[in-house]
Protein backbone atom coordinates (compact mmCIF):
# COMPACT_ATOMS: atom_id res chain seq x y z
CA UNK A 1 0.00 0.00 0.00
CA UNK A 2 1.36 3.80 -0.71
CA UNK A 3 -0.19 7.33 -0.93
CA UNK A 4 -0.79 7.91 -4.58
CA UNK A 5 -0.99 11.61 -3.84
CA UNK A 6 -1.59 14.26 -1.43
CA UNK A 7 -4.10 17.43 -2.22
CA UNK A 8 -3.87 21.10 -1.37
CA UNK A 9 -6.68 23.76 -1.32
CA UNK A 10 -5.42 26.94 -2.67
CA UNK A 11 -6.77 30.15 -3.79
CA UNK A 12 -4.25 30.89 -6.70
CA UNK A 13 -3.57 27.95 -8.80
CA UNK A 14 -0.93 28.88 -11.05
CA UNK A 15 0.86 30.73 -8.38
CA UNK A 16 0.92 27.35 -6.14
CA UNK A 17 2.15 25.54 -9.25
CA UNK A 18 4.41 27.69 -10.13
CA UNK A 19 5.77 27.72 -6.59
CA UNK A 20 6.35 24.24 -6.70
CA UNK A 21 7.79 24.23 -10.62
CA UNK A 22 9.98 26.91 -9.26
CA UNK A 23 11.27 25.73 -5.80
CA UNK A 24 11.00 21.79 -6.00
CA UNK A 25 11.19 21.08 -10.07
CA UNK A 26 7.97 19.44 -10.34
CA UNK A 27 6.03 18.89 -13.47
CA UNK A 28 3.12 20.56 -13.21
CA UNK A 29 -0.22 18.76 -15.50
CA UNK A 30 -2.41 20.46 -17.39
CA UNK A 31 -5.17 22.27 -15.30
CA UNK A 32 -8.67 20.20 -15.22
CA UNK A 33 -11.95 22.79 -15.01
CA UNK A 34 -14.77 20.69 -13.43
CA UNK A 35 -18.28 20.18 -15.40
CA UNK A 36 -19.90 18.67 -12.55
CA UNK A 37 -18.50 21.16 -9.75
CA UNK A 38 -18.93 24.70 -11.54
CA UNK A 39 -15.74 26.55 -10.09
CA UNK A 40 -13.85 23.82 -9.24
CA UNK A 41 -10.02 23.32 -10.94
CA UNK A 42 -7.11 21.35 -10.33
CA UNK A 43 -3.48 20.61 -11.33
CA UNK A 44 -1.42 17.88 -10.59
CA UNK A 45 2.29 18.33 -9.76
CA UNK A 46 4.99 15.57 -10.00
CA UNK A 47 8.08 15.79 -8.29
CA UNK A 48 11.09 14.20 -9.88
CA UNK A 49 11.16 11.23 -7.34
CA UNK A 50 7.24 10.31 -7.40
CA UNK A 51 5.48 12.09 -4.83
CA UNK A 52 2.38 13.69 -6.34
CA UNK A 53 0.68 16.97 -4.97
CA UNK A 54 -2.83 17.87 -6.16
CA UNK A 55 -3.55 21.31 -6.24
CA UNK A 56 -7.38 22.32 -6.08
CA UNK A 57 -9.69 25.46 -6.07
CA UNK A 58 -12.96 26.76 -5.89
CA UNK A 59 -14.27 29.96 -6.38
CA UNK A 60 -15.78 30.16 -3.09
CA UNK A 61 -13.24 28.55 -1.28
CA UNK A 62 -13.54 28.60 2.91
CA UNK A 63 -10.87 30.55 4.84
CA UNK A 64 -8.89 28.42 7.35
CA UNK A 65 -9.38 28.41 10.87
CA UNK A 66 -7.39 31.48 13.07
CA UNK A 67 -5.71 28.52 14.56
CA UNK A 68 -3.24 27.53 12.60
CA UNK A 69 -2.51 24.47 15.28
CA UNK A 70 -5.79 22.91 14.56
CA UNK A 71 -6.81 19.60 13.84
CA UNK A 72 -5.72 18.62 10.03
CA UNK A 73 -2.17 18.70 8.18
CA UNK A 74 0.57 20.58 9.65
CA UNK A 75 3.10 20.65 7.02
CA UNK A 76 4.68 18.55 4.17
CA UNK A 77 8.15 17.79 4.23
CA UNK A 78 10.29 17.88 0.78
CA UNK A 79 13.68 15.92 0.95
CA UNK A 80 15.80 18.09 -1.15
CA UNK A 81 18.92 15.87 -1.08
CA UNK A 82 21.73 17.05 1.31
CA UNK A 83 22.42 19.72 3.73
CA UNK A 84 23.91 22.01 0.72
CA UNK A 85 20.82 22.02 -1.04
CA UNK A 86 18.89 22.86 2.19
CA UNK A 87 21.29 25.71 2.73
CA UNK A 88 20.87 27.09 -0.49
CA UNK A 89 17.27 26.72 -0.58
CA UNK A 90 17.18 28.59 2.56
CA UNK A 91 18.89 31.39 1.28
CA UNK A 92 16.98 31.68 -1.52
CA UNK A 93 13.71 31.73 0.30
CA UNK A 94 15.46 34.44 2.55
CA UNK A 95 16.12 36.83 -0.04
CA UNK A 96 12.60 35.91 -1.14
CA UNK A 97 10.56 36.76 2.42
CA UNK A 98 9.45 33.44 2.46
CA UNK A 99 11.74 31.68 5.26
CA UNK A 100 9.96 30.97 8.17
CA UNK A 101 12.87 29.04 10.06
CA UNK A 102 16.43 28.35 8.68
CA UNK A 103 18.77 25.39 8.57
CA UNK A 104 18.75 23.71 11.62
CA UNK A 105 19.41 19.88 13.24
CA UNK A 106 15.84 19.35 15.07
CA UNK A 107 15.88 16.99 18.22
CA UNK A 108 15.17 14.39 16.09
CA UNK A 109 18.23 14.53 14.00
CA UNK A 110 16.37 16.16 10.78
CA UNK A 111 18.62 18.54 8.95
CA UNK A 112 15.70 20.88 8.24
CA UNK A 113 14.58 24.53 7.02
CA UNK A 114 11.16 25.65 6.79
CA UNK A 115 8.80 28.01 4.12
CA UNK A 116 5.86 29.51 3.13
CA UNK A 117 4.06 28.56 0.21
CA UNK A 118 1.95 31.02 -1.47
CA UNK A 119 -0.88 30.23 0.31
CA UNK A 120 0.81 29.98 4.04
CA UNK A 121 1.54 26.91 4.35
CA UNK A 122 4.49 25.57 5.51
CA UNK A 123 6.49 23.18 3.71
CA UNK A 124 9.88 21.86 5.59
CA UNK A 125 13.02 21.23 3.09
CA UNK A 126 15.07 18.53 4.73
CA UNK A 127 18.67 17.12 3.86
CA UNK A 128 16.94 13.74 4.55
Amino acid sequence: MKITHVALWTRDLNAQAHFWENWFSARVGEQYDSRNRPGFSSRFVHLAQGATIELMTLSQLADAPLNPECCGWAHIAVSVGDKAAVDSLAQRAQQEGILVSGPRYTGDGFYEAVLRDPDGNLVEITAE
